[in-house]
């Protein structure tokens, strides 16, 4: 049973992680979660605020049928996006005092990863949008393709292949695999 404290087993594995309690360990991380959040964040009030603009200007109203479904599929993305990064501090806010600084950390990440995805959607569908009002041919749908496998490759393939790759056996979590 978890009562706060390093066990034994912790000591002797000490060279695989940090010597901290749990509570230690959720403040750590709750700290480098706050400071991933605030890079997307930003990204994502940047991209959400053009994206809520565009409706609103004169040629919005000369777009195919399909490129304004495009637009709201990606207004209705990028919402998605900001109430899941936006959600860990609600999360965080509710749960204070509770004594459960470990559970939200863990949930308030998941939150955080499923705003990266949708992130990742919200621009591709919003580069889709740009590229076909700006180049109206096929070469669109390859810039687009070839970004989205950038990022995708950025975000998510380097971190795994970097976790794959790594010698100490451990999880995001901090707990053995």
């Amino acid at each position: 049973m978890d009562n706060g404290r390093v066990d034994e087993n912790d000591r002797k594995n000490a060279h695989r992680g940090r010597n901290e309690t749990t509570e230690e360990r959720a403040d750590r991380r709750w700290t480098e979660l706050l400071q991933e959040l605030r890079v997307a964040q930003t990204g994502v009030q940047i991209l959400f605020g053009f994206l809520l603009a565009v409706v609103f200007q004169p040629r919005f109203t000369t777009l195919a049928d399909t490129d304004k479904t495009i637009y709201v599929v990606t207004v209705l993305l990028g919402s998605a996006t900001a109430a899941a990064l936006i959600g860990p501090v609600s999360y965080h806010r509710l749960l204070t005092g509770r004594h459960l600084k470990p559970e939200t950390v863990v949930w308030a990440s998941r939150l955080t990863l499923l705003g990266l995805v949708l992130l990742f959607c919200t621009m591709c569908s919003a580069l889709l949008l740009i590229m076909r009002v700006a180049l109206h041919n096929t070469l669109a749908l390859w810039l687009v393709g070839g970004m989205a496998l950038w990022s995708f490759i950025c975000w998510f393939v380097f971190p795994a292949w970097a976790m794959a790759r790594s010698p100490n056996g451990r999880d995001g979590s901090g707990r053995d695999k």
